[in-house]
């Protein structure tokens, strides 16, 4: 068989063996038939910027909202309905630990080299599982403020039936260890981001 018979052999076989996709959308590294939606938005050579500021926002705001519902506990009065009565409940210390577990799991999630976890690093060879094992800290730290602020919400405050002035703080401390995690997200994929100044030195 000539070299052209060969050729046109093998374009035979090729056209001919089961391929769900076509050639032009095949990617080897898929995963899945259906590939999912690509959520990177073009923001610019700013988005990096944007993702930083975006990050604060959400730290901001989880902070200010339960250190609300710690300022509301301090200066809470009566039920509205029955105002001869003390307040049954305030925020104690117990609240504040979701909050710090979910801080020291987002401090020690954006201290981590990116670099040593893609393995990048060739200088020491545990670098990449020991970078690897304080991520999985810092999200254990987040997941576990996450939860135990949902629970503290269920037995402190929905099963107790207190008035909605005080199941409040339990949605603040919630809220704050949600936007926490959310701002923990977003500043990692920020840092992760190329700057424009990096993509130059790449070219």
């Amino acid at each position: 068989m000539t070299a052209c018979g060969q050729a046109q052999h093998s374009v035979n076989t090729l056209s001919q063996s089961p391929m769900s996709l076509p050639r032009s959308d095949y990617d080897p590294r898929r995963v899945c038939l259906n590939p999912f939606p690509d959520l990177n938005f073009n923001l610019g050579k700013n988005r990096r910027t944007i993702g930083i500021y975006l990050a604060g926002a959400l730290f901001a705001l989880a902070n200010w909202t339960f250190l609300d519902a710690a300022i509301l506990s301090a200066h809470a009065h009566a039920p509205y309905e029955d105002p001869q009565i003390p307040p049954p409940v305030h925020v104690g210390f117990v609240d504040w630990v979701p909050g710090f577990c979910s801080l020291l799991g987002m401090v020690i999630i954006n201290l981590i080299d990116k670099d040593r976890l893609r393995g990048d690093d060739y200088g020491d060879s545990t670098a990449v599982w020991r970078a690897r094992l304080f991520l999985f800290i810092g999200f254990a730290f987040m997941a576990g403020g996450l939860a135990g602020s949902v629970s503290l919400l269920v037995l402190k405050y929905v099963l107790m039936d207190y008035p909605e002035q005080f199941t409040y703080y339990g949605y603040a401390n919630v809220s704050q260890n949600v936007a926490l995690m959310l701002s923990a997200v977003v500043l990692w994929i920020a840092q992760s981001a190329q700057t424009e100044y990096d993509y130059s030195l790449t070219l």
